[in-house]
């Protein structure tokens, strides 16, 4: 069995954990962070002020999420530490959904991503349509100048 100099060993500790690397940990955490479902569940969460929101209310909330969807995205969550489920005996059962300390952190920063998005989607909208005509022109020129 082959030895490891330190160097080599720092080297290998630190590609474990290069969010470039596809079985990175920090990768995989930013690819369910950056999950539209994740995104919706922790904002409407986040919105409801603490209080927890039922499952039927979260469906309700977020137009277009599936049960199964909202189901995988809600274990995940949980799963994760960022999302407690609360379930109060009664007939029929009462389940609600909050998020944890940890959760509404992600929240908060999720949050500021929106307002991010909400304050320059102008500019990102004039962004696209100047570059999409730039593109048309080039083409218009590409093809008028093969003809």
């Amino acid at each position: 069995m082959a030895t490891m100099t330190a160097a080599a060993r720092r080297a290998e500790a630190r590609s474990a954990y290069d969010a470039f690397l596809r079985d990175c940990p920090t990768s995989l955490l930013m690819a369910r962070i950056g999950d539209k479902w994740v995104g919706l569940v922790v904002g409407v969460l986040r919105d409801s002020g603490g209080t927890g929101l039922r499952y039927s209310d979260l469906g309700r909330a977020i137009p277009g999420v599936s049960q199964k969807m909202l189901t995988q995205t809600l274990r995940s969550l949980e799963r994760d530490g960022l999302v407690s489920r609360t379930v109060t005996p009664s007939v029929p059962a009462r389940v609600d959904y909050a998020l944890t300390p940890l959760g509404e952190g992600l929240g908060d920063l999720l949050a500021a991503v929106k307002d991010w998005a909400d304050g320059h989607f102008g500019e990102i909208h004039a962004a696209r349509e100047a570059y999409d005509r730039d593109r048309a022109a080039e083409e218009g020129t590409a093809v008028s100048g093969a003809a």
